[in-house]
Parts: structure tokens; sequence; C-alpha cells
């Protein structure tokens, strides 16, 4: 039997990173694991156990990253060749949903007197390294999971003190009647959130174990999800196994419960696997990027609390999206702008496009003296109801955004991602010791307050595919007249990639050069992501076509992958006969998934790099 983290030893920058140190000892009769844990006195906690064939044993220096060792959990050995955990639960993820289904897994243990073993996997170096959001927040679903928050001393501190909406020409600031009713929510940052979170269920005894990313679905002989795998360290980029290669394991479970965030990898290899869009009468899923810097301003112009959202300027009339302001606590405000991925033109620069946002005139005053913080990037679901797949398969769930809950017109999908873990929870304590069927998931779903939102909400996205102003005016009856009422429900347009016009349709837009205060060139922004990868690794970004980027996107399209992305991932290089190819800059992705969603043949796959890597947030 073997503990989790005593399976891998990282990589050189993995232990630069985390600061683990492993050591293996082979033994042929007995394991001996030993987890060393700096206590608040800086001498060390023991945990020792005996178990056959191996022998591990690991230590914790002070370390980069707040990454924490729970108790040792004991499970067993299946192979020599990879090795196999087993947990009654396994949960991707250590987001809003994946957080709030453990926690409510282990209420509900205490509750009814259960034991349940509870694993939660996150790729991210550290829980909320990963995690990105606006984020003005919805207590509903925390005041039902932990209704003692306040007490608690959640970092929820900042209500929302001042709710505006503007509409943005490019020299002028339109106030309108604000649609978003934020009274009684709160200014957050939601990657220190997920934090405190992951401290309440450690407490209840959830095992939770950052850098560790999942590449797999395991499957049984009939076709049952019954875990996942954790993909390979130490391989090179050419594929050769380095020094410190160390085997993936499989880490088993008789639920699986999959909370990736929007457009998980292995999420969306369920959804096809087992038709789940076909199965729940879904349409495909519409997407957005959006991009975000934190500021510290002067303390004059701060305003605790107050939020500004925006429509218009500087996107065009034919491209939904907008921009928001939130002034949060210590004299920091979050600023970013959202952009539907079925814009047409590809030469828009999604990224260029909110640098000139920050020189608007009703903009730049707050800025102006200020300092940016952190960067980051990240798409987000935009289908709503009308593309939620069957969210059960067998042998686990799809919850949060890995299924899609956000509520476009509140611009918030935290407390709905949260209630669905939620729900999902209760489906599975009930299926592992009721013998319930995991169905119970949908079907409380479809009873619960997100559904209700969701079909309420259901017809603003897609009011949008006529352009900004019929867009407005169809929502505003829908807010003010209908309400949801109705019995129509519009659909959306195109997906995503489809949307993309030629580029012979369009012209280049000619964005200003960054003036290194307001404004930033990408590998500025990129250092404040704290963003990074082990650069001798198999890329996780890989072409189906090695030879569409120059054969179709470049001549055809004009090369949108070198603007959509947000990091500078891709860019096309002349070679030594002079003929452009398309180099692919890893290290610097954010794992926004733009690229996955956006490239206009879908020739992109993005897949999962070694855990650890990515971006490092911190207050986003």
């Amino acid at each position: 039997m073997l503990n989790l983290r005593s399976l891998f030893s990282k990589s050189k920058s993995k232990i630069a990173s985390t600061g683990f140190l492993l050591r293996a000892t082979i033994t042929s009769q007995c394991l001996h694991t030993k987890i060393h844990t700096p206590n608040a006195n800086n001498s060390h906690h023991v945990l020792s156990r005996r178990y056959s064939h191996v022998a591990f044993s690991f230590s914790k220096p002070p370390a980069r990253f707040n990454s924490r060792v729970p108790t040792s959990r004991t499970l067993c050995t299946a192979s020599s060749e990879r090795d196999s955990i087993e947990y009654d639960v396994v949960i991707v993820g250590a987001g809003p949903a994946g957080l709030s289904a453990a926690i409510r897994l282990k209420q509900m243990c205490r509750e009814r007197n259960a034991d349940l073993s509870v694993c939660v996997l996150d790729k991210g170096a550290e829980v909320g390294a990963h995690i990105i959001s606006g984020n003005v927040f919805e207590p509903r679903a925390l005041n039902e999971l932990l209704p003692q928050w306040k007490e608690q001393e959640a970092p929820i501190t900042t209500p929302v003190s001042s709710d505006k909406f503007w509409f943005l020409t490019k020299g002028r600031a339109i106030s309108l009647p604000s649609p978003f009713n934020n009274q009684g929510n709160y200014v957050i940052s939601l990657s220190q959130l997920v934090r405190w979170m992951g401290t309440k269920a450690e407490e209840l005894g959830v095992e939770i174990y950052p850098g560790f990313a999942a590449s797999e679905i395991l499957y049984d002989a009939n076709n049952k999800v019954i875990g996942i795998g954790t993909n390979d360290m130490g391989i090179a980029k050419d594929g050769s196994k380095k020094e410190n290669f160390q085997r993936g394991v499989e880490i088993k479970g008789h639920i699986t419960l999959l909370a990736e965030g929007c457009r998980g990898s292995l999420s969306e290899k369920i959804i096809k696997k087992y038709n789940l869009r076909e199965r729940g009468g879904a349409e495909h899923q519409t997407y957005a990027l959006g991009i975000k810097e934190v500021w510290e301003i002067d303390e004059e112009k701060h305003q605790p609390g107050a939020v500004i959202h925006t429509l218009g300027w500087p996107l065009d009339h034919k491209t939904y999206g907008g921009s928001f302001l939130y002034h949060m606590k210590d004299n920091q405000i979050s600023i970013g702008l959202v952009v539907a991925l079925n814009y047409q033109n590809p030469f828009l620069n999604p990224y260029e496009e909110f640098q000139k946002l920050k020189h608007h005139p009703a903009i730049k005053p707050f800025l102006e003296g200020g300092t940016v913080i952190q960067y980051g990037a990240r798409t987000l679901n935009e289908g709503g109801f009308q593309s939620i797949p069957y969210p059960v398969f067998p042998g686990g769930a799809l919850i949060g955004c890995s299924a899609g809950f956000m509520n476009v017109p509140k611009i918030k999908g935290t407390h709905t991602a949260m209630k669905s873990g939620m729900l999902a929870a209760e489906a599975t304590f009930g299926a592992l010791n009721e013998g319930l069927d995991m169905d119970t998931y949908w079907d409380t779903l479809k009873n619960s307050w997100i559904w209700e939102e969701l079909h309420k909400s259901r017809n603003y996205r897609p009011a949008f595919e006529y352009g900004l102003i019929p867009g407005l005016a169809l929502s505003g009856l829908e807010h003010y007249v209908f309400k949801g009422r109705h019995s129509f429900t519009l659909k959306h347009g195109k997906p995503d990639h489809e949307a993309t016009n030629a580029a012979r349709f369009h012209s280049p837009i000619h964005y200003p050069k960054a003036d290194g205060v307001l404004s930033f060139d990408v590998p500025s922004s990129l250092h404040r992501s704290n963003t990074n990868h082990e650069h001798d690794q198999p890329p996780h970004l890989r072409l189906r076509d090695p030879k569409s980027p120059e054969h179709i996107n470049l001549p055809v399209y004009a090369a949108p992958e070198s603007r959509y992305c947000p990091a500078r991932v891709y860019e096309y290089v002349a070679d030594e006969q002079n003929q452009m190819k398309l180099q692919i800059n890893a290290q610097n992705c954010l794992h926004c998934k733009a690229c996955d969603i956006k490239d206009p043949m879908q020739n992109i796959e993005w897949k999962v790099p070694e855990g650890g890597g990515g971006p490092g947030y911190s207050v986003m």
C-alpha cells in the first residue's frame, strides 16, 4: 500500500517550485512511509505505516509555494509498471465546484455516521494557483454549504457598495440602469476563496493533492469510468526518459467527479464518448475569453466594493463582450475585458483590445499612478441553459464549469458551480451508501435554483447574435418585461470556431504600441502571471495536422492563433527558406483554453502538461 504523494518524485524544476524532496528505497518485505511536515516550531511530525513491496519517504523544506501534505492516506498497489490507488470518490479539480463537492461529502459522512475516502487532485502547483475570475461573489451556495463562513474568517470582506453600468463610446461613458442587482454580494479574489475552502475541506478529512495533472480517464471492461491516470513525469521534449523519470499513477474511485473548469480536457472527452450533449438535448457550448489584471491604486481613488460593468467600445458592434472594474480590499482593483469567442474578424486581438480599454477617459483616471500586481486569462462558458449536457456518465458526473452553469446576464458562475458540486456530492453519497442511482443528480439539478436561474436567463446571450443594439433591446425586454416566463427559447449561432471569417472579408486592425504605464506588451504581462512550465517536456499543445497552420490558417485566416492567444504561445517565424512556419511557445501557456476553442479548423488539441506547471495566481 502506498500514499499518493510518495508515488512521484518531482523533476528538478518541481523541487524548486514545491520544495519536495523524495527518497525511495526498495525492500522485499515492507513499506515504511515517513511524511515529515513542519509544525509551528519548525520541528517535524513523523507519520509511519508499514506495508509491502516498496519503501518511500520524503521531506518538505521551506518552499516557494504553500503546498500542503495531508495526513497519510494508504491505498493498494495494482501493478509493478504503474501504481494504482483506490478511493471511494476521486474529484479532478480543486476549484469552487470540486471543493464544494468534497466538503459536502464529508459533511454527509458526519451527519450519517459514514466513512468515505475523498481525494481531490489539481494540476496547479497549489490550490488556487489556476483560479481566476472577476469576481463579484453571490454567497447563496456558500450560505448553504458553510453557513458560519463569516465567523470562520472566509476571505469575503468587501460588500458591493455601488453598482454602475456604462455604455462606452470611444470618448464617453453613458450611464444605463444596472440590471445586475448586486446588493448582498461581495467583491473577492476567487483564488483566495478556494484556498480557504481547501483548508475547510482538509479539516473535514478530504485529501487534496495539488501538482498532479489528470491526463487520462480509466475505464473497466464494461466502459465504466473507474478513475483517472496522471501523466508521467520526467519525459524530455523528444520523448526520451530523463534521469528523474517517474511513471504516472492510476487513481481509482467508485465515483469520479470532473470539476476541471471551462473546457476541461477530460470532461470534453467524456461528453463526446457518452454523447452527453445529445442525451441532454443540449446545443453546442459557446465561450468567451476573459483577460484580467489586478492593480494597486492610490488610496484616495479607492472605493471599496464599487462595481462597474461596461458594454460597447473598444469592441465593434458585431462582437459580444464587455468590461468590468471592481474595487477590492487593500487599495486593489480588478479590471478586465470579456470577449465572446464567436467574433468574426480574424484580425481582432482580445489582448490588445484590453490594452486599449485602459486608455478610455472614464477608465484611465482609476489606473493612473497605480501598479499592476497580477495578470491572467481564462475562457468561460456562455452557453447557459441551452448548452447544459446530461451531467451523469457511467461511474461519475460533470460538475461546475466542466458542464457549464454560468449565468451570463448575472456575469456569475461561482455560486452555481458550488451548488452543482453539492448536488453531485449528495447523489454520490446516495449511490455509495444507499444504493441509489447517480442519475438522481440530474433530477435534483433540474429541481434546483440553478435550473430556475438558468432557464429564466436563457435568452440573454443568444439575443446578441443579432448585434449589439438589437441584443440590448431584446435583453432589455427579457429583463424588464418577459422575465423568462415566455415559452420560446432562442438558439445559439454557429460554434465559435466556425464563426471566424476568412481574412479577405476584413481589414487588419492596427493597435497602438504599449506605453508601459497603462498598457503593456505580452511578455511583461506574462511575467506578472507567474507562469512557469518545465521547458524540456513534450508539448501539451498538439497539432492534429501539422501542415494546417501554413496551408490554411496563415493564408486563409491570416494566422488568427497569433492574436486570440493572450500569452503569445503561437507565432509565425521564417525558416531557412524564408517560409513562415508556426512556432509553439508552450511554456507561455496560461491554460486559458482559447486555442482549443477558437482555432478555425479545430486543429489544436490542449492536453495537460506536467503537474505544477502553468500560472501561479494569488489574488485573481
